[in-house]
């Protein structure tokens, strides 16, 4: 409630048809929004059009520059602005993303080492920074032996595997998957996710393509471990959703991943992608369980959030830094 008022949220649901983690951060979180009940929710990229009291972008591409409420925004991750050079190839775009990004009057990020990237990267001032983690959704948990084999059979996938999940539409270097790929092992790889031509042609894996939530959990289930080869990452979803299967997990030492996996996976030295293989194929049952956080505790923590940009100083909105 704000000021004994319903608050009213405009919330740009259309990152939720993104397939990656973002789209799954924004339909969860959507969903959990709506059913806390806390305030009224109106699903616009466009607030100006609306008589709202605050407006929130999960996703950089909603950030506006000119926002007549105060705004919200999540930024998933900066690895972006992290690569050499990468700050020459953005496009005038991109940069406008980041300008408007810096003007919300509250920052969301799920990991403190997102928390640190915005800090320093875009010189955001840390009490506008709010740390949320993420959760799994809760489609995502063990299934029966009967949903596992038939999702097998559906897909050709071997008996024992290794998993991978994520985008495959073109190739995202610091995901690493080609070298994952190319990595001596003794069990097949499987790749879900959407793909593109350059996956069809990577060495002696299995690719499913695009797969529904219930079929990626008995995919999950199915699995013998699922390997995270990452060079960086902003949190990490898919180790939490495979745990959630009691699936175990190997990744690669990054901060966000260690922050959010640390005692539950094994942490394996970047450098070192065979060894990564070696540790998820020697991987047993049972995986630990995720943190005890839901979709539902996120969403609490976001309307709070809400809350605070709408007191804050006037000042604060759309401040030119």
């Amino acid at each position: 409630m704000y000021r004994g008022v319903t608050l009213k949220l405009a919330f740009d649901s259309r990152a939720g048809k993104d397939r990656r983690g973002v789209g799954r951060y924004a339909r969860s979180l959507l969903v959990a929004l709506v059913d806390s009940g806390r305030g009224e929710i109106v699903e616009t990229s466009a607030p100006h059009r609306e008589r709202v009291d605050v407006y929130h972008s999960p996703w950089l591409d909603g950030a506006l520059l000119r926002c007549p409420v105060p705004m919200v925004v999540t930024v998933h991750d900066l690895i972006g602005l992290k690569r050499p050079g990468e700050q020459l190839r953005n496009g005038v775009r991109t940069k406008l993303r980041y300008l408007a990004t810096q003007r919300a009057v509250r920052v969301i990020v799920p990991t403190g080492a997102v928390a640190d990237d915005a800090i320093e990267k875009l010189q955001i001032p840390p009490d506008r920074v709010v740390v949320i983690p993420e959760a799994a959704a809760p489609v995502f948990h063990p299934r029966p032996a009967a949903q596992v084999e038939a999702v097998r059979r559906r897909y050709s996938l071997p008996d024992d595997y290794l998993l991978w999940v994520g985008g495959l539409k073109i190739p995202d270097p610091h995901k690493r998957v080609a070298a994952l790929a190319r990595a001596r092992r003794s069990l097949p790889l499987v790749l879900v996710g959407d793909d593109g031509p350059w996956a069809r042609e990577l060495p002696d894996v299995t690719l499913t393509g695009e797969v529904s939530d219930d079929e990626l959990a008995a995919i999950y289930t199915g699995a013998h471990a699922l390997v995270l080869p990452s060079g960086d990452e902003g949190f990490g979803l898919t180790p939490i959703e495979a745990l959630a299967c009691g699936t175990p997990v190997a990744a690669c030492d990054v901060p966000a991943v260690r922050e959010v996996l640390s005692g539950r996976a094994a942490l394996l030295p970047c450098n070192d992608i065979e060894g990564l293989v070696r540790s998820a194929e020697s991987a047993r049952r049972p995986a630990p369980a995720p943190q005890v956080w839901s979709w539902e505790d996120a969403a609490q923590a976001t309307w709070d959030v809400y809350e605070a940009a709408v007191r804050a100083p006037a000042r604060w909105r759309g401040a030119r830094r």
